[in-house]
Formats: structure tokens, C-alpha cells, sequence
């Protein structure tokens, strides 16, 4: 209890309090932090996680496929199989086609 009472009395004081708008570090804030976002930045975005996660995947599996055996092997050409159906469907329904005509 003491030692909020010290910090109370002996800390230092902040005028800022009655500034009606945001300060952080020191900085005051230009302008709004609200940005339009156009939704194809989200979806590449979104495609690039999956994908960059379904590597982690086969980096796991491509430590330990002497562990594995043939089942492993079989079950990493199913999970690639999916990912060439996922991506063959994406490039069918021309997600990627904004990418090239921007």
C-alpha cells in the first residue's frame, strides 16, 4: 500500500489527459486510421497464408519420411493432389486474373 502511495505522491503528473485526441508517443495523430482496403488485397492475402501454411506441412513431413513409410507417402500425394485441385479450381474461376492485369 505504501508504495502506491509514494508512487501517487512523488510520480510524475501527465497534462496530456484533457486532449480530446489519441497521443502516442509523444506524436499527435494527422489524419483518420480508418484505410479502405480493396477486397482482392484480402483475398491474396488469405491465399498466401493457406498455401504458406500447407508448406509448413510438407516441410514437417519431408523431416521425418523415413519415419513414415509408404502410408506417409501415400497420404502426402493425397494432400498434394488436394493442393493442385485447390489451386486448378482458383485459376479456372480466374482469381488470379486481376493479379496479371494490374
Amino acid at each position: 500500500m505504501s508504495m502506491l502511495l509514494f508512487g501517487y505522491v512523488l510520480g510524475g503528473r501527465s497534462y496530456f489527459y484533457k486532449i480530446p485526441h489519441p497521443f502516442e508517443s509523444g506524436i499527435i495523430s494527422v489524419g483518420s486510421a480508418r484505410l479502405r482496403v480493396p477486397i482482392r488485397f484480402s483475398l491474396l492475402a488469405i491465399l498466401f497464408v493457406l498455401f504458406d501454411a500447407e508448406i509448413l506441412y510438407l516441410y514437417t513431413w519431408s523431416v521425418c519420411v523415413r519415419d513414415l513409410g509408404w502410408i506417409g507417402l501415400l497420404k502426402i500425394c493425397f494432400f498434394i493432389n488436394t493442393l493442385f485441385m485447390a489451386l486448378f479450381y482458383l485459376v479456372k474461376n480466374n482469381i488470379f486474373e486481376w493479379i496479371v492485369s494490374k
